[in-house]
């Protein structure tokens, strides 16, 4: 019997047989929104990147905020379908925005360092999201009050950081918020499916949840990745004295 001569049913694959049809269809919107998410957030960052009309900065941040403050204001209905997905944009566009400060640190230590974040915070994403989807219903909602406890740490490790300054402080706070959000992956999506299950079918605001999620994974990645490049930048002989300096000057992100 030859063992690689065997037929692969794709069909299983993308069989989710603990879902309604209902649900799947509205995972389908869910994941749409999505991306337009992401290509809303690309347009951001260009924007700034690019031609320094919109900087971001506080202003940034309060104007994402308050579209999805009205986002949340506005109610869910075949009426009101199209401005929340207007809303949805903008909010996406103004975090895209938000972004700019960080990739211009980033940028300026190595541009490559965006593409490597950007596809490894998709994998990781992909990976969970796959992981949620397949596992049993509500299996990973139990995660939800250690999440919460986590966030209160890494509040509690940010507002300590702001008297001590330490780097090593920094680093453990972003590795801890990086495992935290991709528990946040698993825990969001399957609240997406029981809420969905339940007759929640508001797909625009459990966009919101996934892609804030998304973002700050690849944040974090963004900013640990450049850490980690710095680094290597300082410590090696064969780098020259001004490559260095560069490095040390952006060393806070």
């Amino acid at each position: 019997m030859n063992v690689f001569d065997r037929s692969i049913n794709l069909d299983a694959l993308f069989k989710f047989s603990q879902m309604s049809r209902s649900t799947q269809a509205h995972l389908k919107k869910v994941y749409s929104s999505l991306a337009l998410c992401m290509l809303a957030a690309a347009a951001g960052s260009y924007v700034h990147l690019a031609t320094r009309l919109l900087q971001g900065g506080v202003l940034s941040v309060l104007g994402s905020l308050g579209m999805m403050f009205w986002l949340a204001m506005t109610p869910a209905s075949p009426h009101t379908e199209k401005k929340r997905l207007a809303l949805l944009a903008g909010f996406a566009f103004l975090t895209g925005v938000g972004l700019g400060p960080t990739l211009d640190l980033v940028i300026a230590v190595d541009p490559s360092i965006v593409v490597t974040a950007f596809l490894g915070t998709a994998v990781v994403f992909i990976c969970f999201s796959l992981s949620a989807l397949y596992a049993q219903r509500r299996s990973y909602l139990f995660l939800g009050g250690t999440l919460m406890s986590g966030l209160s740490v890494l509040f509690l490790m940010s507002l300590a950081n702001m008297f001590f300054g330490s780097v090593l402080l920094f680093k453990a706070h972003m590795y801890l918020g990086l495992l935290v959000m991709c528990g946040f992956v698993l825990f969001d999506t399957q609240l997406i499916i029981e809420k969905a299950e339940n007759g929640d079918k508001d797909y625009v605001w459990h966009c919101v949840d996934l892609f804030l999620d998304f973002i700050t994974i690849f944040r974090k990645l963004m900013v640990l990745l450049t850490m980690n490049e710095k680094k290597v930048v300082e410590r090696s002989p064969q780098v020259p004295e001004s490559c260095r300096a560069h490095a040390a000057g952006s060393r806070e992100l």
